[in-house]
């Protein structure tokens, strides 16, 4: 079924001429923007993945406190000839289930910015486990890393600045201080219907860039750092998604693959661990002015994360390689 779409955009997609370009070259394609509030809207080959037709898609969500108690309104899909913006309001939790599968699938990447809170909405609000992603928050760091750079251990790089690198894109990204304004003095934003053009516009320019993004990530990693990118991609989704059954209903880890098992400085398996903090401790986590976590945080080469206003309020999430991830735990407990 064809629907009309008073919308279009222009999403870059990657040079026919094979060679390096600088960010600002790349072909402009004009592209339908769908705003979708029935399953029937979305391609078929999104709703029903397969193995003969792997996808590559741009991906995000908008909401109100994005997290397991907020409200996801909008999920944004970027494909090469389109723009889906599923409304989460409308089409409701069927829409949502609609897109259980592909949001699952193996055989369709997701590329998103910042992965951890748009899953964990997705786990809590709707039942859905977000997998195989490529979060280019992670891909730029490791591209940093791969590169001989090293990174202070609270730098973040954000969508907006990762928009401006002339190595990505290079483009200036203002609408989105516009739309903190009227996050701030509007919370509701994202729930107003029907959807104004200034709400399709911010939604659509969340993704309209992530697969030239992708494609420009992907020629600079090597094997050994494009296998840690799918690693910490599944780790970071299922951060959040804390439950009591220890995320066994969750996809397996991808392993060390035999090809890298054969190099002498073969990479260490990487995990997620979630410590427990008890009630009132988490203070002497943290320390003044985030001094304590920031002093472990460069004692060991691992992400520690915490919560925060969002939650959950009692638990510190620790990602990176298997003996890192131990120091670590083993400096908090004594904190405690």
């Amino acid at each position: 079924m064809a629907f009309a779409s008073p919308y279009q955009t222009y999403i870059p997609l990657p040079s026919d001429s094979g060679g390096e370009d600088d960010g600002h070259e790349a072909h402009l394609s004009l592209v339908p923007i769908h705003i979708v509030t029935h399953a029937s809207q979305l391609p078929i080959e999104f709703l029903s993945p397969s193995p003969e037709k792997q996808l590559v898609v741009g991906f995000d969500c908008e909401g109100v406190d994005l997290c397991r108690y907020g409200t996801l309104c909008i999920m944004q899909l970027a494909f090469s000839d389109a723009i889906y913006l599923v409304d989460a309001i409308q089409g409701g939790e069927k829409l949502m289930k609609a897109c259980k599968r592909a949001l699952e699938s193996n055989f369709i990447t997701k590329v998103i910015h910042d992965c951890k809170r748009d899953s964990e909405a997705l786990y809590f609000q709707y039942g859905i486990k977000l997998h195989n992603v490529v979060d280019t928050q992670i891909a730029y760091y490791l591209i940093e890393e791969q590169q001989g750079r090293t990174r202070a251990p609270d730098d973040y790089i954000s969508f907006v600045g990762l928009l401006a690198d002339p190595r990505y894109c290079g483009i200036s990204y203002t609408e989105k201080k516009v739309v903190r304004v009227h996050l701030k003095q509007d919370p509701k934003f994202w729930t107003r219907r029907p959807l104004s053009e200034s709400m399709v516009r911010t939604a659509t320019d969340d993704v309209r860039f992530l697969l030239y993004i992708f494609y420009k990530m992907m020629e600079k990693l090597n094997e050994r750092y494009l296998w840690q990118l799918a690693v910490r991609g599944a780790l970071y989704c299922r951060c959040f998604c804390y439950t009591d059954n220890e995320y066994a209903d969750w996809p397996s880890i991808p392993t060390i693959p035999d090809y890298l098992t054969v190099e002498e400085s073969a990479p260490e398996q990487e995990i997620l661990s979630v410590l427990n903090i008890p009630p009132g401790k988490m203070g002497l986590v943290i320390g003044r002015k985030g001094a304590s976590i920031l002093s472990i945080k460069n004692s060991c080469n691992a992400e520690i994360l915490i919560g925060g206003e969002k939650g959950p309020p009692d638990k510190v999430f620790i990602i990176g390689p298997v003996k890192q991830v131990r120091k670590a735990e083993a400096i908090l407990r004594g904190r405690m």
